[in-house]
């Protein structure tokens, strides 16, 4: 029997490992599942690979998850060959007590935002220091195209934000899709909705990393005390 102490003690890769696993009880026999990015769905992709003869395939939200899928013997499909998933399971890097979230840390925002629009639930998967009361604290990604990029800095800035451009290795990023991303400071994001509506419209965005007309339907979030069912 586990003691709240050796709870306490779990470190957050134990606690993303955790919640990667508690995602299975979601899919499907036969379905197709939709498949996020990062290192938390990492550990829901190896918890994938114990049940991989029950599932028909996966949708993909990034190269990386792709080659992970196919490493351990899942068949990938194109968004495209897919008019619907049953669940798309996905980290967040905020959460809000409404479902709504912050995403896009690893850079596969758009990519993520198509495959939960496909999904009739997103069942996200995070540790408790993703839960936040009002988004914003966490820098909010946003992937723009390049010509556009110190145009919507300004714009953020004039609502007090301070965007900057993502780097790797000394140069901008370049995303899955070719565009660039920037992360924006100093927001509080009290209505999920209408912000990344009004983000969405602006010239040059691609994809804001507010996640709240894709939100969460179930959060598993892994705390000290095991992993908290959460259902908006």
């Amino acid at each position: 029997m586990t003691t709240p102490s050796s709870l306490t003690a779990l470190t957050q890769d134990q606690l993303k490992t955790l919640v990667g696993q508690a995602a299975l009880q979601y899919i499907t026999p036969g379905s197709i599942v939709g498949v996020g990015t990062g290192s938390t769905v990492n550990k829901f992709i190896d918890a994938l690979a114990s049940i991989k003869g029950d599932i028909r395939a996966a949708v993909s939200s990034s190269v990386a998850s792709t080659e992970r899928l196919q490493a351990i013997g899942i068949t990938v499909l194109d968004a495209n060959d897919v008019e619907s998933v049953a669940v798309y399971v996905d980290g967040a890097d905020e959460i809000d007590g409404q479902g709504h979230m912050v995403k896009g840390g690893g850079a596969a925002l758009t990519r993520e935002k198509i495959v939960a629009a496909l999904a009739q639930r997103f069942i996200c998967i995070a540790d408790g220091s993703k839960r936040v009361e009002v988004l914003g604290r966490f820098p909010l990604p946003v992937e723009v195209i390049p010509m556009a990029a110190q145009q919507i800095v300004r714009r953020f800035a004039a609502q007090g934000g301070a965007a900057v451009l993502r780097c790797k290795d000394g140069q901008p990023l370049v995303t899955d899709n070719g565009q660039h991303i920037l992360d924006v400071t100093g927001l509080a994001i009290t209505d999920p909705l209408a912000f990344e509506s009004d983000v969405s419209q602006w010239p040059g965005v691609v994809t804001v990393g507010v996640f709240a007309h894709q939100k969460a339907s179930v959060c598993l979030l892994g705390t000290a005390q095991g992993v908290q069912t959460l259902v908006y």
